[in-house]
């Protein structure tokens, strides 16, 4: 598991591998400078000591000045330059992230908590910034540090060196020991902030719910507890740091010890020079700072490993729904708009009894067809099924004669128009939701396309006409309005497939009945497909399929079927009835 983390690590630098060379380069020279300088610190001390010479001191402390003004350029040129990387690794991984979840199908959101995506595309890629800049910039540190100093002490003596160094071994040791309770922990963190980033995000959206039912002590008490969930993980890992970079530091500083304890009488007897011993001193002050740094590097790749895993774990996701090897190309302006069903049948993944059971239509170019039935009957699964949101086998739904499932996806969604159940309408005004299914369409065209979807008329009385915002979601608009503002965006593609899925619920049955009509006289080119509950705009349609438990049961024009005993029958003597009782 590690390796592969290590690997993925190497996989994120591979695009910027020339500044990383160039960035850890700067760092060797860096620390080539800073054991020459404590070098050139002992041999000055021990030349004072010979002869006491004013110019010699001078040329020395400009010489060192010099070297560590260069020594803190060359530093400063390191940092910019993996910072950098780290900065563009982040950039990447998002617009990757971004890219890849786009891919998915519908399906894929529906399980997974949309704070949490949230959390990862943005505190999770920040942990990644963090390591591939502050933690492969610090452990180069340390590597460099460590290969250059502990040879120069060594040229010294031998024997105090390895002493002052040997309590080393029992740092690696504790960081070891520390590092999967470090990684368990960090991990904790980040799903009790996706948690409570979801509540939030949740909460956001349901505002309205909340105070309907008076609800507010109750999510207070859901975030209190779920904030508290994170505060008590969080002084968890801050307990376990607390306790690991203490025993580090505690342990250079015996280094230090035991050099001043065993030095002095190595100098005594004339076995090495105060130089020599102060230019010591200054090797294991060196070592401090990488080494106690060691410990946030330690944090820094903990939470790395973690963020990398939950990151990868969206990567790594296969979109159910993707081109055939071999897709057949379906431009819009040859697309004629016929389809046909032979024994579609689809269940979703866990149920046992299909949502679709051996359904057979065929539906001509041009043809306005009303699907009806109860909840439940598999009206929005076929619906979601014709522009290939779910995935079925081969040979079982047609588009002008091409398998479906052999379209490309592209030309597929381009050819059909969807208006589903949820009418979404993006933070935007009311121009820029029409026009989203063609960005490059003028305003006459917008304007087309609402009057069509009878809309027109309420936009000019808004408060800044088609410039007006709608809110997140639409929440500005009635739940009318938002149907009909996304009719329009439908309508504007100019697909020759439209498929309404139960799209006019919260128009009222004259309007709808209106725009039906309207589909079917003014768009003659169109393959109109109506799903609803309102029988009096689907009596107006060429043909009504009636779908029950998966299948189609009934089919035929609105007085064929009030002619035959059956549900559709049933269902138009409801209808009459609730029309009677409001």
């Amino acid at each position: 598991m590690a390796n592969s983390r290590l690997k993925k690590l190497l996989t994120y630098l591979r695009p910027h591998w020339k500044k990383v060379l160039l960035g850890i380069g700067a760092l060797f020279i860096v620390n080539v400078f800073s054991v020459y300088i404590r070098t050139q610190v002992g041999e000055s001390i021990d030349t004072l000591r010979s002869a006491l010479s004013i110019g010699k001191i001078g040329r020395d402390v400009l010489s060192i000045v010099l070297l560590a003004s260069l020594m803190w350029f060359i530093r400063m040129t390191s940092r910019v330059l993996m910072f950098g990387v780290g900065r563009q690794v982040e950039f990447d991984l998002k617009q990757s992230l971004f890219g890849h979840l786009l891919t998915l199908q519908p399906s894929y959101f529906f399980t997974q908590s949309t704070g949490d995506l949230i959390n990862r595309a943005t505190s999770d890629v920040d942990n990644i910034r963090r390591l591939l800049g502050f933690a492969v910039l610090s452990l180069a540190n340390t590597v460099f540090a460590y290969s250059l100093t502990v040879p120069a002490m060594l040229a010294i003596h031998v024997r105090l060196s390895l002493l002052a160094l040997a309590v080393y071994p029992f740092m690696l040791l504790a960081v070891q020991l520390f590092s999967n309770r470090l990684r368990n922990e960090q991990r904790n963190v980040q799903e009790n902030l996706s948690d409570l980033s979801q509540l939030i995000q949740e909460d956001i959206s349901g505002i309205a719910l909340i105070k309907i039912y008076a609800q507010e002590e109750n999510e207070q008490r859901g975030f209190q507890h779920k904030n508290k969930q994170l505060l008590n993980a969080n002084l968890k890992l801050a307990r376990t740091r607390n306790l690991l970079f203490p025993i580090i530091e505690g342990l250079v500083f015996v280094s230090l010890l035991i050099l001043l304890a065993l030095g002095s009488s190595l100098i005594s007897r004339g076995v090495i020079t105060i130089g020599n011993f102060v230019t010591l001193i200054l090797y294991v002050e060196s070592l401090v700072f990488p080494t106690a740094l060691l410990g946030f590097t330690i944090t820094a790749y903990q939470r790395g490993e973690v963020s990398i895993d939950r990151v990868e774990s969206i990567l790594t996701v296969e979109p159910e729904i993707q081109n055939a090897p071999d897709a057949i190309a379906l431009p819009l302006e040859t697309a004629r708009g016929n389809l046909r069903a032979t024994n579609l049948t689809y269940t979703y993944p866990g149920a046992t009894t299909p949502a679709l059971d051996r359904v057979n239509f065929t539906i001509e170019a041009g043809e306005t067809v009303a699907i009806v039935g109860p909840i439940g009957s598999g009206k929005s699964t076929l619906a979601n099924i014709l522009p290939h949101l779910l995935q079925i086998e081969p040979e079982q739904v047609w588009i002008d004669d091409y398998d479906l499932t052999q379209v490309r996806l592209g030309d597929l969604r381009r050819a059909i128009a969807y208006v589903p159940q949820d009418s979404f309408l993006f933070s935007d005004t009311v121009r820029d939701n029409i026009r989203y299914s063609n960005p490059s369409s003028t305003q006459s065209e917008v304007e087309l396309s609402a009057k069509q979807a009878q809309i027109h008329e309420e936009i000019l009385n808004f408060p800044q006409q088609y410039d007006t915002l709608v809110g997140e979601r639409g929440i500005t608009l009635s739940g009318g309005q938002r149907q009909r503002t996304s009719l329009a965006r439908a309508l504007l593609a100019d697909a020759p497939i439209l498929i309404l899925d139960d799209a006019l619920s919260s128009v009222d049955n004259r309007t709808a009945t209106e725009i039906l009509n309207n589909l079917s006289g003014g768009v003659q080119n169109k393959t109109v497909l109506f799903i609803t509950h309102q029988l009096s705009a689907a009596a107006t349609a060429n043909r009504i399929l009636v779908m029950d438990a998966g299948k189609i049961v009934q089919t035929g024009t609105h007085e064929q079927l009030l002619g035959n005993p059956g549900l559709y029958q049933f269902l138009w003597q409801q209808h009459q009835l609730e029309e009677v009782l409001t």
